[in-house]
Formats: structure tokens, sequence, C-alpha cells
């Protein structure tokens, strides 16, 4: 494979759902690969059920160009333990846009109320929780209000390097570039809605670990 040639990358099916290996999202005109999916689920009752299944997309030249030079000798097995890999795809200063189907069913508050507590948590940490950050979290959460998430349907993430957070809904695992989207401007809640997925305690491992060896196709 050619260094960074995308459009060999191949789509990935996830429970069914299928993620293309490239899409256009909402608010941008620019093409954007998949850099990884993978589900989300918890251990209950020693049984481990999925929830939702996850695709994160990357703007294609200006990502590649920001993380080759920094990381193209590592392996895929290295790249997947690597936190601060991970912290320079979620801050790198390029577009991201992350698509989480559901695979069981969850209302917009459930939704909501999660990302919010796994996002101060990720603050907490970093020491970095203002009012600011806890302003932006009741606009994320006043646009889930009264929403319903069917198994198929999808939530649309797109973070630009301004720091804004476009949110959009689909009824289904299409992406449609005109979708009705809330803007959040607020660059610690962009980076941690990716962060809380595919971080150090991000939700989704299987998806860290996909990124990882499609990173290292891409870098050969």
């Amino acid at each position: 494979m050619s260094s960074n040639d995308t459009s060999l990358l191949d789509d990935i099916q996830i429970e069914g759902i299928s993620f293309p290996f490239s899409v256009k999202p909402p608010g941008t005109s620019n093409i954007f690969f998949l850099a990884g999916a993978g589900v989300r689920g918890l251990e209950i009752n020693g049984n481990f059920i999925k929830f939702t299944s996850i695709g994160v997309y990357l703007e294609e030249s200006a990502s590649l160009q920001y993380l080759s030079p920094k990381w193209k000798l590592l392996s895929a097995s290295e790249l997947s333990k690597s936190v601060e890999f991970f912290r320079d795809v979620v801050t790198g200063p390029f577009s991201k846009f992350t698509r989480v189907t559901m695979l069981m069913p969850l209302t917009g508050e459930q939704y909501s109320d999660k990302v919010a507590e796994n996002c101060e948590k990720i603050w907490k940490l970093m020491k970095i929780f203002t009012d600011a950050e806890a302003e932006a979290l009741d606009k994320f959460k006043e646009a889930f209000k009264d929403k319903t998430f069917p198994p198929g349907s999808s939530i649309l993430f797109t973070q630009l390097p301004t720091g804004d957070l476009s949110v959009a809904f689909s009824d289904d695992s299409s992406v449609h570039r005109d979708a009705e989207t809330v803007v959040i401007s607020n660059k610690l809640l962009s980076e941690a809605v990716l962060e809380s997925i595919i971080g150090e305690h991000g939700v989704s491992p299987a998806t860290r670990e996909n990124m990882a060896e499609r990173f290292v196709r891409l870098f050969e």
C-alpha cells in the first residue's frame, strides 16, 4: 500500500451496521476517511451487552499530514496502547466526525447524561472544569432533550478545529449533509466527546484497537 492512501481502506461492518470508508459529514464539504470503528458495551451480570456501534472519521489530508511524521514507525499494538497518539487524534488541528448508531434503544437523556458524566470526569482529572464547560454541557443535554433513539438510529458529531461541536441526528445509519444541527462552541467539550470514546478511559476500546490497525496500514 502506498503511504497515506486512504482509498484502499475498506468499509467496516459492526453488528450488521455498515460504516463506509469515506463520508462528507454535515457542516463541511471535505472528505473524511474511516479511521476506525467498534462497539461500545458493558459487562452486565457476566454478559457483555453491546449498546452502540461507533465509527470515527478524520479529515483526510490534514489529519494524515499531522499524524504521520510522529507516529508512522509504531506497530498497531504500540499505537493502541499510546495515550499520546489518541490525544493527538483528539486535539489535532483537523476536523473529526463520529457516527454513533444504536444497537439497543436509548433515550436522549440516557445518552447525554452518560456522555456528560464522562466529560466531567475527564475535565476534573485534568483540572480544567470551569463554568464555561458546565454551560456547554447544559446546551449539550438540551440538544438531546425529548429525543429517543431506537435501534438503527444515529447521532452525528462533527468537531471543527475552531472548537465548534455540531450535533445532528439520523433515523438510520445514513449521513445527511443538510441535517439540522445544533452547534455548541466549546473546544473542551468538542474534544471531550471524542476523548470519552477513544481516550485512555474511553468507552470503546474496540474502536481504539481498530484505529491503530488501520493507521498502521496507512503509514506503511
